[in-house]
């Protein structure tokens, strides 16, 4: 499915549409925490608040600006980087 329709079907609030991200990317959001933060548990909730995010706030993605996974690993290198310099 091409990035722009999955945000259409993520902004009608359509949940399948959430899990096909996951599906598709989950793994890379998880790899990028993960190496990021050096800890499973800090890389699940990385995991996580990427994916609520994209189901709360859909239209904060723009196609235009490039693909779905680089918006997401980029929402995970910001949000690792937070978890490493609270905990750290």
């Amino acid at each position: 499915m091409a990035d722009g329709d999955l945000r259409a079907r993520l902004a009608a609030g359509d949940l399948d549409a959430l899990a096909s991200a996951y599906d598709e990317h989950g793994a890379h959001v998880y790899g990028v925490a993960m190496t990021v933060t050096g800890s499973r548990e800090h890389a699940e909730e990385v995991t996580q608040d990427v994916f609520v995010s994209l189901w709360e706030q859909p239209l904060a993605y723009d196609p235009r600006l490039g693909s779905l996974r680089g918006w997401l690993v980029g929402r995970a290198l910001h949000e690792s980087a937070l978890r490493v310099r609270v905990s750290g």
